[in-house]
């Protein structure tokens, strides 16, 4: 039976449209760097080499090589950890040219370095993407967390991130930093902006 994110990891990627504190466990991604507008060419060029690479994954066996422990799954969507420059800190309104980010995909557990050389080879053969070489293989703990379903379009996010805020203020909890993660569990393309449904989280830590 195929292994599918939204059924067996709700807890971290379908959270309810009310905040929620969650612990994210250390995981593993494809990561590509990136600054400016994410509206650009440049932005939608580093999500299309993620993509071909997690897909290279996931095709492994119809390419003939089947990874020691793979199973069916589902891939994953888009994630994104996003923070200002220093000068787009200084800004009172947003400047999205002054936006850095890291977009990256999860892969499953069975994926070793062996498993991400051959997925890159494969990638490079096929159609040797200009961004191949910048991305990289590497885990994340978020741990201690707060998130919320944020549905709209994103320059609304504001709004959602009020109310977490709030529901830190109120549980004696306090923001790490200014940088937040974003999962994109719509397609930006074909969904209209009111339906878009976005993961938005941000490390926390109790109040000293």
């Amino acid at each position: 039976m195929k292994y599918e994110w939204r059924k067996k990891e709700k807890d971290l990627y379908i959270p309810k449209q009310q905040p929620e504190i969650v612990t994210v466990p250390k995981q593993h991604f494809f990561m590509i760097q990136g600054q400016g507008n994410p509206n650009d060419e440049e932005f939608s060029n580093r999500i299309h080499v993620l993509y071909s690479l997690a897909y290279a994954v996931r095709m492994m066996p119809k390419q003939g090589h089947t990874p020691e422990g793979y199973f069916e799954y589902t891939v994953y969507p888009l994630e994104g950890i996003w923070d200002l420059t220093e000068k787009g800190r200084q800004l009172d309104t947003l400047n999205k040219d002054e936006l850095l980010y890291t977009i990256m995909i999860k892969q499953p557990a069975f994926v070793t370095e062996e498993v991400v050389e051959r997925a890159i080879e494969h990638v490079r053969k096929k159609k040797d993407h200009p961004l191949l070489d910048e991305v990289i293989f590497d885990s994340i703990e978020e741990g201690l967390s707060v998130q919320m379903l944020h549905v709209g379009p994103y320059d609304d996010e504001p709004k959602t991130f009020q109310e977490m805020d709030k529901f830190v203020a109120s549980n004696q909890l306090e923001r790490v930093s200014l940088t937040h993660k974003e999962i994109y569990l719509s397609d930006f393309r074909r969904v209209e902006a009111s339906k878009l449904k976005t993961v938005l989280r941000y490390k926390v830590k109790p109040k000293a």
